[in-house]
């Protein structure tokens, strides 16, 4: 049995999964030992001014010097380590990626968008009892991507939009003003018409799978969760009608009163509206009735690559 481990450095929050193989390869059963998640911004003001900001360089290193220790106690024998798209995009990404790999004891991986995608769809499509082809959209806060195939991506593309950038760039009103989030949801539309052009297998998937945390967050919500609980989300199926009941709730609510909403943990108070945009336009785009909640991703692809 193996104990490895998984870091990713997102632009909105930074992860941990340490887990156990039975040895059974890529495609086998994993036991979750621990899984963290902390909110650290790291795309914070990226889309403008294309470096990563000091504080937000701090906040993410502060978080992996405590998987460190995690990491130490529990005994892993291996770790993968990975950053996305606000690290793509910052002109001094080495000032986070130098000092990480010192704190990590490894190489930190700077992932293309292409790459993200098909580690997010290993992770989340294995063991994954569906019709395929499948579609795996995985909403993150500097980037989204969409993959698809059957049993192995057989195609990604990875567009510039997030929760975050979507939110920085015209979500600026509290709550969002209607002409806000009317042109918020027209650059999601611009995007998914690139993914038709470029990547016209996604239109044919007959499961749309979704990952990270605007896809958790609004299945939260919509459950109405007290407490957040993987087990209860992975593989919820989160329906269009739900999205968008959940979508128009909190976009018409100021912050103050959106923090009250179960389900939405206050750290994503700020760009929730932004995530759940990019959600309900896929399902619109493509007329899917409903989404399959995957709580295994890019974390758990990054194990499975180490086997």
């Amino acid at each position: 049995m193996s104990r490895l481990a998984a870091v990713d450095m997102g632009t909105n929050s930074t992860r941990l999964l340490v887990a156990d193989s039975d040895g059974g390869g890529p495609t086998g059963p994993l036991s979750t030992i621990e899984r963290h998640m902390h909110i650290t911004r790291l795309g914070q003001g990226v889309d403008a001014s294309r470096r990563l900001h000091p504080d937000a360089i701090e906040r993410t290193l502060a978080v992996l010097r405590k998987y460190r220790d995690i990491m130490d106690s529990t005994g892993v024998e291996g770790i993968r380590a990975s950053a996305t798209s606000a690290a793509r995009d910052a002109a001094n990404r080495e000032e986070l990626l130098i000092p990480a790999a010192e704190i990590l004891g490894t190489t930190v991986q700077l992932l293309s968008g292409e790459e993200e995608g098909r580690l997010t769809f290993l992770g989340a499509t294995t063991g994954l009892d569906a019709p395929a082809p499948h579609l795996v959209v995985d909403i993150g806060g500097g980037s989204t991507e969409f993959t698809v195939g059957t049993g192995t991506p057989e195609g990604t593309l990875s567009v510039d939009v997030g929760c975050v950038r979507l939110t920085e760039a015209w979500l600026l009103s509290d709550p969002p003003a209607p002409e806000e989030l009317a042109q918020a949801l027209s650059v999601v539309q611009a995007y998914l018409d690139d993914v038709d052009h470029l990547l016209p297998a996604a239109g044919q998937a007959e499961t749309l799978i979704g990952t990270a945390g605007t896809v958790t967050t609004v299945a939260a919500v919509e459950i109405g969760l007290p407490e957040y609980d993987a087990e209860v989300l992975h593989h919820f199926r989160l329906t269009r009608e739900a999205a968008e009941d959940v979508f128009r709730t909190l976009a018409t609510e100021s912050a103050a009163d959106r923090r009250h909403n179960p389900g939405l943990e206050a750290a994503r108070v700020d760009v929730i509206v932004g995530g759940a945009a990019v959600l309900v336009a896929v399902m619109r785009h493509w007329g899917f009735e409903e989404m399959i909640v995957s709580e295994a991703d890019i974390l758990d692809g990054l194990i499975r690559s180490q086997l």
